[in-house]
């Protein structure tokens, strides 16, 4: 009787103990993400475009992107990388749009990668050429939201859906 009286005060405090102790986190604890903090920061990038168009500045609008981006406009063949990107809004800037309005709609995501849908309005001087809707796929690099459009990141955003 004594040994069943000692495993059954043994196993009630070694079960305490298990269920009772939490993991030690060594870590802060993380912030949550604030998806209306990013949506204001991607706004900021999409300004930062518009007065880039608006000073005929294709380096500054290729800058927007990451490295590894694919721009991909309809009737056209893909633009793969910051050099092909600068080409294609040198052309679009040279065949005489003077500007664009970027308007943010919906963005959704995590503090790694967002998609953004949106509309754009294209200006030749002050005469609106062309009103479309738009999705970008932003990733953070370096604490700055680029603008990447990769398929890679389209597949990543499937799997989490």
């Amino acid at each position: 009787m004594k040994k069943i009286f000692l495993f059954l005060k043994t196993s009630l405090m070694a079960s305490t103990l298990f269920f009772s102790c939490k993991p030690a986190n060594n870590e802060a604890a993380k912030p949550a993400f604030d998806l209306v903090k990013a949506k204001t920061e991607i706004e900021a990038a999409n300004q930062q475009t518009m007065n880039a168009f608006a000073k005929d500045d294709s380096v500054g609008l290729a800058n927007m992107y990451t490295d590894d981006a694919k721009l991909m406009f309809t009737g056209m063949p893909a633009a793969e990388g910051k050099a092909a990107i600068q080409s294609v809004f040198g052309g679009i800037i040279q065949s005489g749009v003077t500007k664009v309005e970027l308007k943010t709609g919906e963005v959704w995501g995590t503090e790694d990668l967002l998609a953004e849908e949106g509309g754009v309005t294209i200006y030749v001087k002050d005469q609106i050429v062309s009103q479309e809707k738009f999705i970008v796929l932003w990733k953070k690099v370096n604490g700055q939201w680029k603008r990447n459009n990769y398929p890679k990141l389209i597949e990543t955003i499937e799997c989490m859906m």
